[in-house]
């Protein structure tokens, strides 16, 4: 598996990002190509290029990106409003970074926004 992806540059601070949230787990930052008025990508450290090559033995990778969704959403004040996450798997799929992600997007009512990259 790879870890020379943009994502892992980010993690180890090759490249800048804007970061908001980080724990031993997973990083969070605001894509640079935002879809919706809030686009955040929840990607967990370890690396894992789809979500295929993830094993049972890794299903709390999905559930920390989730629950850091969640709180993200809560903290930032648009959880009751609504939001939505999003994952892509492969090319058809529309994935271009391989390292599996999460995208939270809010801000705006379903439909009033892309699909996610």
């Amino acid at each position: 598996m790879s870890d020379d992806t943009i994502f892992h540059k980010i993690i180890r601070r090759e490249i800048p990002a804007t970061i908001v949230y980080e724990d031993e787990y997973l990083i969070a930052f605001r894509d640079i190509a935002p879809q919706a008025p809030v686009h955040v990508l929840f990607v967990p450290k370890v690396a894992v290029p789809t979500l295929n090559d993830l094993q049972p033995s890794q299903a709390e990778v999905l559930g920390r990106l989730a629950i850091a969704a969640a709180d993200y959403a809560k903290r930032e004040g648009f959880a009751e409003d609504g939001y939505r996450i999003v994952m892509n798997c492969n090319g058809d799929a529309g994935q271009t970074v391989f390292q599996i992600h999460l995208h939270l997007l809010a801000g705006a009512p379903l439909g009033r926004f892309g699909t996610p990259h």
